[in-house]
């Protein structure tokens, strides 16, 4: 494996304590790496919880105030299966993202027996990161809240409790583009049902009072619209960063690209997996991802 010994933007700690692998301790035991993964992180975990109370309280309404007292059997039967269809993948596309790993080095692994088995020639450089302990690939970044070192790192969501890394930034991306279908449809049934409502009358058209109607429909228009645009513009920020094959933090840091460039379709099948097929949609399908080696080096 080649190292390059070329100046990359790295946190790395210059105290010469941190230099030594002596001080690392050894890694941890295949056991405790088999555990699921989750961060306990008690900002990220509310914000999770805030979540799926939103999507519950969106099919609350929609469900019992905007559907179930339409008299339109199709149509309630129609956006009812569309709207559930969607809520549920946004929820399990949600869950995949704050539980899989994104991508984490193995923590502790910088040992003196470790990076002697490398077999490191003669002015071969690898970069260790002085948080974790570990050997830090290329294009890998140190994340505060889940202590680890993340391979492609783009950002940490606290909405996900997760960082967006490259094992899981596809359940990230499907989260997104659901939440905003699911926001986008539910602005649409509260349009069509101010309009029934204000065509019939407002105590037929809810199974509720009058002003307990409009207070939920409006709160829920609120909340629809913010996620709409919110998921939105994260939808289409992640989309072009896989297709430029880059993640927000290399592109705020401005870093120089040492990594082979490819085209838009190859990047995208790179997360999404190969061959294109309906599972890209799915958050219960893992891609089959060509990962890189992680402690291979461009040179």
């Amino acid at each position: 494996m080649m190292l390059t010994s070329s100046n990359r933007i790295r946190d790395i700690e210059r105290k010469p304590e941190y230099l030594h692998p002596d001080n690392c301790v050894p890694p941890p035991s295949p056991d405790s790496m088999n555990r699921m993964w989750f961060i306990r992180d008690g900002c990220g975990i509310a914000c999770a919880v805030i979540t799926w109370m939103l999507v519950i309280y969106a099919e609350f309404v929609v469900i019992c105030v905007m559907l179930i007292p339409s008299r339109d059997l199709v149509y309630t039967i129609i956006n009812g299966v569309i709207f559930n269809a969607c809520a549920f993948l946004a929820l399990a596309s949600h869950s995949r993202a704050m539980l899989t790993d994104p991508g984490a080095v193995p923590k502790g692994n910088a040992t003196k027996e470790f990076i002697e088995s490398l077999q490191l020639k003669p002015g071969q450089v690898v970069y260790k990161c002085p948080k974790c302990c570990s050997i830090k690939p290329d294009r890998a970044h140190h994340c505060s809240v889940c202590r680890r070192c993340i391979r492609k790192m783009d950002h940490h969501c606290p909405w996900v409790n997760n960082c967006v890394g490259e094992t899981n930034q596809k359940f990230f991306v499907l989260f997104t583009m659901y939440i905003a279908l699911i926001s986008l449809h539910a602005l649409i049934m509260v349009g069509v049902h101010f309009l029934y409502c204000f065509e019939e009358d407002w105590t037929t058209c809810s199974s509720f009072s009058p002003p307990t109607t409009v207070i939920l429909l409006i709160l829920l228009c609120f909340e629809g619209l913010l996620f709409l645009i919110f998921t939105s513009v994260m939808f289409g920020t992640q989309v072009h960063s896989i297709c430029t094959d880059e993640t927000g933090i290399e592109q705020l840091k401005k870093e120089e690209r040492k990594w082979a460039k490819k085209t838009k379709w190859m990047n995208l099948k790179a997360v999404f997996g190969h061959p294109f097929s309906i599972s890209w949609l799915s958050p219960f399908a893992t891609p089959e991802q060509g990962k890189t080696d992680q402690y291979q080096y461009v040179v």
